[in-house]
């Protein structure tokens, strides 16, 4: 069974940093393609940042030029860091390996989340 389990965030003062960690269980993280949602009261689940297996990112727009998605395989781990912090960005971090077809079982695993404030 793959678990995920989030870690890093906190309360920050806007402007300030921090970084998320995503630690997979088992030796399968290099085989996923993973990726940080969000999502905060009110609003729909959004989709942060996503790396495939090769190192390729993508971004949402609102958190470009502020996050980077990494990956280290040969710690099954995933990490975001996330600077320039705004109130905007609070919210329930969620991280997310997917790989294809996603319609079978086992191809996509979510962690519990990790809480994320942003406030002065």
């Amino acid at each position: 069974q793959v678990r995920l389990v989030e870690s890093g965030g906190g309360l920050v003062q806007p402007g300030g940093s921090l970084r998320l960690s995503c630690a997979a269980s088992g030796n399968i993280f290099r085989s996923y393609a993973m990726a940080w949602y969000r999502q905060a009261p009110g609003k729909e689940r959004e989709l942060v940042a996503s790396i495939t297996t090769t190192g390729s990112t993508n971004y949402a727009d609102s958190v470009k030029d502020r996050f980077t998605i990494s990956r280290d395989n040969a710690e099954n781990t995933g990490y975001l860091q996330m600077n320039s912090l705004k109130p905007e960005d609070t919210a329930v971090y969620l991280c997310n390996l997917q790989r294809f077809p996603l319609w079978r079982p086992g191809n996509a695993y979510w962690g519990q989340g990790t809480q994320v404030t942003v406030s002065s």
